[in-house]
């Protein structure tokens, strides 16, 4: 038997509870009573009959509560008010106003260290080592130890990686508040789903800001780039390392070095890559694409020296041309998604109002319980499905949007490089984004093979200038 005080106290969703008063219970010979509504589904004096309305009524209520307790958080939110749980690292709470936040003196030195080492080019990794080396203690135990206990969900009682990942990113530092990141799917769902970037509630100016705002600017433009670890002592890791990929799997390209002497004791070395498919599991794989790094850069160097005299001496045409490329090539995808997106979120709202016409249908007794029952359990498979499909969705629209073309940007870096004369990991990291090389052809005996550069801001841009990149290696392959 289940004895509640009145229906809402055992649940709000109308849908799942008609399934356990409707199937469950009678299936288990279980009792259900409501002492306030005055129902027993073991007596016959009707009081079932209106279960289902009653708890209808019940759900629009809920339904009503949550949306005007998240109206009052979000006005609350737009005007700048602190709504969360806990202050970031680095503030604490106004004692005289617990929606503002004023500088926690004692973190906020270890906040400005962490951007100046941002800033100075240290990864994620390396500044946590460096924090935990010095014994300082990471966010989330600090907290605990405000409290005078300690961390119950931490065994590891370190800075991590994404810890200082997401202090970089946060706009709290520089006097901004931004919340409405996340939220529930319905006021049925508690499972959180992150929101897409334009849905933020971001006020500035909200409290005083620990870091300046060309700092952080100096740390935003780092976390657009790759970074990539220090070269080893010897001096022979290459600056290409982390941007040659395979054209044909996706592989990264492995950096193969091959040191030998020279006649006159002199030390002297071959810098290659292959592909690392190749390399790991053989010619079962991929076929080894090799390129020396000398030809490399050479091809390299020029492919920048063409962008940049293009940029310079005509930007508007050629700005025109990569904008038409790349419209054409993402248009598909990027409707593809959308379409695919809009037709999820649509369906979903369609099975949630069968589902509640079929619960009602079944209420007035116009369906047989068998038939509500199947096609219930249909309908709430087919929605979990589409629902757990939406973030992901949702994820690749948002990826493809921020992922859209800077032709200003890319054109300002480039037209200061049409006088190159040599390359370096600074010109590499602040231009390219990757590189691609083909497989090795023999044409007319000489080898030839495809390489693709792919630039920060606009990818490759070979199409838009019409040519194509087959590159003759002639002696050096």
């Amino acid at each position: 038997m289940i004895l509640v005080k009145d229906l809402s106290r055992f649940g709000r969703n109308y849908i799942e509870f008609g399934q356990y008063t409707d199937y469950l219970f009678p299936s288990l010979g279980c009792r259900f009573i409501a002492l306030n509504n005055g129902i027993d589904t073991m007596s016959n004096n009707g009081s079932t009959d209106v279960m289902c309305f009653l708890n209808l009524f019940n759900e629009f209520y809920s339904r009503d509560t949550s949306k005007k307790v998240k109206a009052v958080k979000r006005a609350c939110a737009e005007n700048g008010k602190f709504m969360g749980t806990y202050p970031a690292y680095g503030y604490r709470r106004d004692p005289l106003d617990k929606h503002h936040l004023v500088i926690d003196e004692e973190t906020a030195p270890v906040v400005r260290r962490i951007f100046e080492m941002r800033a100075s080019g240290m990864g994620f990794h390396a500044i946590a080592v460096a924090l935990n080396e010095e014994g300082i203690q990471p966010p989330g135990v600090l907290y605990y130890q405000r409290k005078g206990q300690s961390d119950p969900r931490r065994v590891n009682h370190k800075w991590a990686d994404q810890t200082v990942k997401n202090m970089v990113r946060n706009e709290v530092y520089i006097g901004n508040m931004v919340q409405g990141k996340s939220g529930t799917l319905s006021y049925k769902s508690r499972k959180l789903v992150n929101k897409s970037e334009d849905e933020w509630i971001r006020v500035e100016g909200t409290h005083e800001a620990i870091i300046s705002r060309e700092l952080w600017d100096t740390v935003a433009s780092i976390g657009k780039k790759k970074v990539r670890k220090s070269a080893p002592s010897d001096g022979c890791k290459s600056i290409f390392t982390g941007l040659v990929y395979c054209a044909d799997c996706g592989f990264k390209m492995r950096n193969h070095i091959e040191k030998f002497t020279y006649k006159d004791g002199r030390p002297g070395r071959y810098s290659s890559f292959i592909c690392g498919n190749y390399s790991r599991s053989g010619r079962g794989a991929c076929t080894i694409h090799t390129i020396y790094e000398t030809v490399l850069t050479q091809l390299v160097l020029e492919d920048i020296r063409e962008k940049a005299r293009f940029a310079e001496y005509d930007p508007d045409r050629l700005m025109g041309e990569i904008l038409r490329l790349k419209e054409k090539e993402s248009h598909t995808r990027l409707f593809s998604y959308e379409q695919e997106l809009k037709s999820f979120l649509a369906r979903i709202s369609d099975l949630e109002r069968l589902m509640q016409n079929l619960y009602e249908d079944k209420c007035t007794g116009s369906i047989p319980q068998t038939v509500f029952q199947t096609l219930m359990q249909k309908y709430e498979a087919e929605r979990a499905e589409k629902a757990e499909a939406v973030p992901e969705l949702e994820r690749k629209v948002r990826a493809h949007l921020e992922n859209q073309v800077d032709t200003d940007r890319w054109l300002e870096i480039i037209r200061r490089y049409t006088e190159i004369s040599e390359l370096d990991e600074t010109i590499l990291f602040e231009l390219v984004d990757r590189i691609e090389v083909g497989d090795t052809q023999k044409v007319n005996g000489q080898r030839i093979c495809e390489v693709k550069v792919y630039y920060r801001y606009v990818g490759n841009v070979d199409g838009a200038l019409a040519q194509e990149r087959g590159r003759d290696y002639g002696e050096a392959i």
